[in-house]
């Protein structure tokens, strides 16, 4: 797992309170409707864990970064939060029925985590990747992408991230629209939460806090509104243990 991945815990509280959660239906497409025992890999604050867990699955949470965790603790009492990585996973073989990755999986390395993911998982079960990512057919949102950066990684088009044989079958694609309500004084959040922010200096830091209040303040649909409609597509990639 690289550096930036672990930029995250300084901001747990802000990346909390400001990503979008998951809708239902790409958690059930994840892992299916009936509850199961999920692992929730690389699980940041818990916010794919919370909506798992809101439709009845038991969760095991592992997050390598002890800030993140802390959150994850705190918001989700009752839910088994460890310390551990994708590449070192603290489970035993086959102990889990699915394993889910929310927001994270480019911060692998597949040729390692793969394996370990294989082996947690019962023969059959379910692995599933899922990103949130930022609807820029909507003017404004790509008008936001202009300033911050694309996030979507090409993942509407295809998977990615190479080869999951001999481990897992091929990855089918799900996607789901939905949209979050965010405070429009909340979008530079948005931005302060990104590993991109956490990680540049001050000149980026204040280009970007500028350039996000702007938009807000003169982006017809953004300005003078409390809050807006910010549209997601959820990109689901879902495979089975062989």
């Amino acid at each position: 797992m690289s550096g930036s991945a672990l930029s995250f815990g300084s901001a747990a509280r802000l990346y909390d309170s400001i990503r979008p959660t998951y809708p239902v239906r790409a958690v059930t497409w994840a892992v299916g409707a009936e509850p199961v025992r999920v692992l929730d890999l690389g699980a940041g604050t818990g916010l794919l864990a919370g909506a798992l867990r809101a439709v009845g699955h038991e969760v095991i949470a592992v997050e390598p970064d002890r800030q993140m965790r802390a959150v994850a603790a705190e918001r989700h009492p009752g839910t088994q939060v460890l310390a551990g990585s994708a590449e070192d996973i603290p489970l035993p073989d086959e102990s889990v029925d699915a394993v889910v990755v929310g927001q994270a999986y480019h911060w692998f390395t597949p040729q390692d985590a793969l394996p370990q993911i294989h082996r947690v998982l019962r023969k059959g079960g379910a692995f599933a990747a899922l990103w949130n990512i930022r609807d820029d057919r909507t003017p404004w949102v790509a008008a936001l992408s202009g300033i911050v950066g694309t996030e979507g990684y090409g993942l509407e088009s295809a998977w990615q991230y190479g080869p999951v044989t001999p481990w897992f079958t091929e990855p089918e694609r799900g996607l789901v629209e939905h949209s979050v309500t965010v405070p429009t004084d909340r979008l530079i959040d948005l931005v302060r939460s990104r590993s991109s922010y956490l990680t540049a200096d001050a000149a980026e830091r204040a280009r970007l806090d500028r350039e996000i209040g702007e938009l807000a303040a003169t982006e017809p649909a953004l300005a003078g509104r409390d809050n807006v409609e910010m549209p997601y597509r959820t990109c689901v990639y879902r495979m089975r243990r062989i």
